[in-house]
């Protein structure tokens, strides 16, 4: 089984640079998108329910043009929750899709960006904890949890090409790199980093000074997984363009 994870920055934008054809060409078991920007009533057919697909969305409550999240999957989960069941103001937002299948849960989140000021990135903090408290109840089950999505957070100075100028820009605070620790201390794995350990690749590049061109990039989406052994393989598709993130993969 095949699991992709694709912040699209746009899901109708995204349909007129190829994503249909992504989706004929990759044929991916289930994909989870991020940054859809777009309510159902505003989707047509070919992207509600692409062929062979259930289809699943979060869109924000508030506002339209912004956030969102959708899985689609050729299998039907056993059960789809859209709720951290933390602070409600952090389900308002369409940043969660939590799917139940019968081997594992698979968590699909956009998590917020803290970088437009200092009460966004208290709203990205809360947000971390409630999914970690999340995630924590859900390994009670036994199940592998697969956590997907963009982070909005480099890790290690390994994961974005300029470290240093970027120590107090959100996206790679202490503060935000320490909760990934955190969860890594808990015994979940970034399947990527686990598969290739020295490897720079990146998985977002602004649109800025040809960022993209010229490899100047942030590896801010990710696979972590709770059951390693479980996991075949990982991939992160730099030649899949239409957005300014790329898709990363796992294999089941």
């Amino acid at each position: 089984m095949n699991i992709f994870s694709w912040n699209v920055n746009g899901i109708r934008a995204v349909k007129k640079k190829g994503f249909l054809d992504f989706i004929s060409q990759y044929n991916p078991d289930i994909l989870c998108l991020q940054e859809t920007k777009a309510h159902v009533e505003q989707l047509g057919d070919d992207l509600l329910s692409p062929k062979g697909y259930f289809s699943y969305f979060d869109s924000p409550k508030f506002k339209k043009g912004y956030s969102g999240v959708a899985i689609y999957s050729k299998k039907k989960p056993i059960d789809v929750s859209t709720v951290l069941g933390s602070d409600e103001d952090l389900d308002q937002e369409g940043r969660t899709l939590i799917a139940e299948y019968e081997d594992f849960f698979l968590l699909n989140f956009y998590f917020p960006n803290g970088q437009m000021n200092d009460q966004r990135l208290k709203y990205k903090l809360r947000f971390h904890e409630a999914v970690y408290k999340k995630v924590l109840k859900l390994k009670r089950k036994k199940k592998n949890l697969i956590i997907c999505g963009d982070y909005n957070i480099a890790h290690n100075e390994i994961d974005l090409k300029h470290p240093k100028p970027n120590q107090n820009t959100s996206g790679f605070l202490r503060i935000e790199r320490d909760w990934l620790d955190k969860f890594e201390k808990k015994g979940f794995v970034d399947t990527f980093r686990h598969f290739y350990p020295e490897e720079i690749k990146y998985s977002w590049w602004t649109y800025m000074r040809n960022a993209r061109q010229n490899n100047v990039g942030w590896r801010i989406d990710y696979f972590w997984v709770s059951q390693i052994e479980k996991i075949a393989g990982a991939g992160i598709h730099n030649d899949v363009f239409g957005s300014d993130h790329c898709p990363v993969s796992i294999k089941l």
